[in-house]
């Protein structure tokens, strides 16, 4: 079976996931919202406090790994080579980043795959990858069964490394500099639900000191 490119990929449920979502940052103080017609990305300065930068930071630390992708072959040692840990949903430390996240963008919890906690440091980075997930991959049929595709990616970052580590869009021109308690939003369909490829990104090379953030993903059914 063939599988249709992505701007053929509609889907009126991802596509309702985008429309709730953008007026409910909109509206949100201090919000800042990415002037490209390409694809919806949002920045909103504080939104989490040193008090629980610090205590996510911890819990990454006790916990973390090295970094899996899902497209394993074909990548070089140095496409993703940070450290990651799946945070445990229900440390009260975790589940008030959790619970915020899902009340900024109005998503429903069950919607949403556990927190993400990643650290880098000097010289390792994660080259530039799409948070939706391609359907001609062998991971889909599963991943399909288990919530399907990505809607929305949130990013908090948990500090400022005193060099690079920033993520970047770089068919949009776009970088955001790490800054504790910094988050990034972005909605990985168009307004069609298609995939939009525009959203590729990627997280730089840390050149100085350590990067720590955290990332929730939301899926277009219930996660399970």
């Amino acid at each position: 079976m063939s599988v249709p490119p992505l701007e053929e990929q509609v889907s009126e449920l991802r596509a309702a996931a985008g429309a709730s979502v953008r007026p409910l940052l909109e509206a949100v103080p201090g919000m800042v919202r990415f002037t490209t017609g390409l694809a919806e990305i949002f920045m909103l300065e504080n939104f989490i406090d040193q008090a629980a930068c610090d205590s996510l930071i911890e819990l990454i630390d006790e916990n973390c790994q090295p970094s899996p992708i899902f497209e394993a072959e074909g990548y070089d040692s140095q496409y993703r080579n940070s450290s990651t840990c799946n945070l445990l949903r229900w440390d009260p430390r975790v589940k008030a980043v959790d619970d915020a996240i899902a009340s900024l963008l109005g998503l429903a919890p069950e919607f949403g795959e556990t927190v993400q906690g990643q650290r880098y440091e000097v010289g390792q980075q994660f080259k530039q990858h799409a948070d939706f997930f391609f359907i001609d991959q062998p991971y889909w049929p599963e991943v399909a069964k288990h919530g399907g595709q990505r809607t929305w990616t949130a990013m908090v970052f948990l500090n400022e490394p005193e060099g690079g580590g920033a993520t970047t869009f770089p068919t949009l021109g776009i970088s955001v500099a790490p800054q504790r308690g910094k988050l990034l939003a972005w909605n990985n369909m168009n307004r069609d639900g298609a995939p939009n490829i525009m959203t590729m990104h990627e997280g730089t090379t840390v050149t100085e000191g350590r990067k720590y953030i955290v990332t929730k993903w939301f899926r277009e059914r219930p996660w399970l």
